[in-house]
């Protein structure tokens, strides 16, 4: 049956020949027929039949190119923390701050600070919407290794900057390319992965920003009492170890077979399918073609187009709108005060030497705390998830704020609240952090899915950028000295956050994305997504 749609030149005339020898597309036009509704229909129920192990077992390769193509976040990861971190530096303030008095020393003054966050979120929002321009056009692999190459050049700038004014330059184009891999992550992990496999992959991103963020905390605590200019040198250099071997990966990896259904590539999805699993099991690749065309036309229906402006019409607006602020949560949490904390810790009285292994400290069990969400993430609800980290971390950022207004601060209280700290960031990495990147890479119809996540993402900078205005004015002693009661501003921004997810947040766990899109489609209620019962013979799935 499947025959007829892929592999067969037959003489209907939905079939039709492109320039490329072998290849074979069909027109949208005739997908109403019952063959391909049928097709759809086994992909649909082969999706829910495959269990985790069998999984594994079956897309292995999948989940190999997934993990390689997601490891670009790391570098990502390694700079939020490099850069947020060299304020609280010695040799770095001594080389790109003022003088300010005897008891603080050296400072990056709060401006400046604000400046270079700022101008970090700027480059990382060209780099997203440029990969969700190109990305519709080239796929993500080229846009991944051309993004190589140009990150491979801006490092030096960074490295050789004599001063700060040079270092923001190049802060700026080191952040177009971490803008790209950012968004190529949960879009590409969402595309290649089986529907059991699709939590895991997509919160693995969550990790990958761990790994980078313990290396640079690493790397930081082993050269803080260093006071030389190799101090911070050294960090910006180890920035060179990622693009070659990604760029190989990236060369070698396949490309999204949903990509390839979008433009039409239908041979081409056909092996992508077979190099993202083992082809001796056994695997219908017909009747994921199908349900991938289906799924494709469904959407066109509703919204043909692929530009950023689609993302806000029809259905797309809803989704769009969770993308954006699912992304936003992981600012309005209060993540600017408990995960780049070493310059907080400085400030309540802790020394430098140990506010870094703190810090260090807090990169390890974010990483842990990413692994321990594996053990849960196919049993609850991304929604689930979701809803109590925030709970948590509300809780968490009020507590601190509390004791900042004990009148006499002393040693103890820093201790506690820098512990607290450690508290908020195992309660996000179990949490907020992985499960963000799956609901966004989820959320997203088939068609606008990198315009989605790049939407969501660029939402993320510019709540970065504010959060990284605000943050250095509250903590700097040279500007409002806040120190721990800027806990009250960020813990009543996640208890907001935490109403709106309550009643906007969907369940989108077990869903393939045809069903999600014909939820959507229907107006579901959020907090009826997990419960609503889809029939199989209805029209999403039934078209004649």
């Amino acid at each position: 049956m499947a025959d007829q749609i892929i592999s067969e030149k037959a003489t209907r005339p939905d079939f039709v020949e492109s320039g490329e020898p072998g290849y074979t597309k069909f027109q949208h036009a005739e997908l109403h027929d019952k063959v391909l509704n049928e097709e759809a229909r086994l992909g649909t129920e082969q999706e829910h039949a495959m269990g985790l192990a069998q999984a594994l077992k079956t897309h292995k390769r999948a989940a190999m190119w997934s993990i390689l193509i997601s490891m670009t976040v790391v570098m990502e990861g390694y700079d939020v923390t490099l850069l947020g971190n060299f304020f609280g530096y010695p040799a770095f303030r001594k080389k790109y701050g003022v003088w300010t008095n005897e008891k603080d020393g050296y400072q990056i003054t709060a401006p400046w600070q604000a400046g270079l966050n700022d101008i970090s979120g700027v480059g990382n929002i060209i780099g997203a919407l440029l990969n969700g321009y190109l990305t519709a056009k080239y796929g993500h692999r080229k846009v991944i290794m051309g993004s190589l190459v140009f990150l491979s050049a801006f490092i030096f700038m960074t490295f050789f900057a004599p001063n700060i004014t040079v270092q923001l330059l190049g802060q700026f184009f080191c952040n177009i390319p971490w803008g790209v891999f950012a968004t190529t992550g949960p879009a590409y992990a969402a595309e290649v992965a089986p529907l059991a496999l699709r939590g895991y992959l997509t919160a693995y991103i969550n990790l990958c920003w761990c790994m980078g963020q313990f290396i640079s905390a690493g790397v930081l605590k082993g050269l803080v009492n260093n006071e030389t200019d190799w101090s911070y040198k050294i960090p910006f250099a180890v920035q060179w170890v990622w693009p070659i071997p990604l760029f190989i990966a990236a060369l070698l990896a396949p490309e999204s077979p949903w990509y390839l259904v979008r433009t039409g590539q239908l041979e081409r999805a056909r092996r992508s399918l077979e190099r993202l699993s083992q082809p001796e099991h056994n695997i219908n690749y017909d009747s994921t073609i199908a349900l991938m065309v289906h799924t494709d036309k469904l959407e066109k229906e509703e919204r043909s187009g692929v530009t950023f402006y689609d993302a806000f019409r029809g259905t797309n607006r809803r989704r769009t709108e969770i993308a954006c602020m699912a992304f936003l949560s992981q600012i309005t949490d209060g993540g600017a005060l408990c995960y780049s904390g070493t310059f907080f810790f400085q400030q309540t009285g802790i020394s430098a030497d140990a506010s870094y292994a703190i810090g260090l400290a807090g990169t390890a069990i974010g990483f842990c705390g990413t692994l321990i969400s594996w053990l849960y993430i196919a049993k609850w609800g991304r929604r689930t998830i979701w809803l109590y980290g925030f709970y948590v971390l509300v809780t968490v950022l009020f507590i601190i704020g509390i004791l900042a207004c004990v009148p006499k601060q002393t040693v103890q209280i820093a201790w506690a609240q820098s512990c607290l700290c450690l508290v908020w960031l195992g309660a996000y990495s179990m949490s907020v952090g992985p499960i963000v990147f799956t609901i966004v890479a989820e959320i997203g119809s088939t068609r606008l899915r990198t315009q989605t996540v790049v939407l969501g993402r660029a939402t993320y900078y510019i709540g970065n950028i504010i959060g990284g205005v605000l943050q250095p004015y509250f903590m700097s002693p040279t500007a409002w000295n806040a120190k721990g009661k800027t806990a009250f501003f960020w813990g009543s921004l996640s208890f907001l956050t935490t109403v709106w997810g309550f009643f906007r947040l969907p369940e989108t766990k077990d869903r393939t994305f045809a069903e999600m899109d014909f939820m959507f489609q229907k107006g579901v209620p959020a907090r009826k997504f997990a419960s609503y019962k889809i029939d199989q013979d209805e029209e999403f799935l039934a078209r004649d």
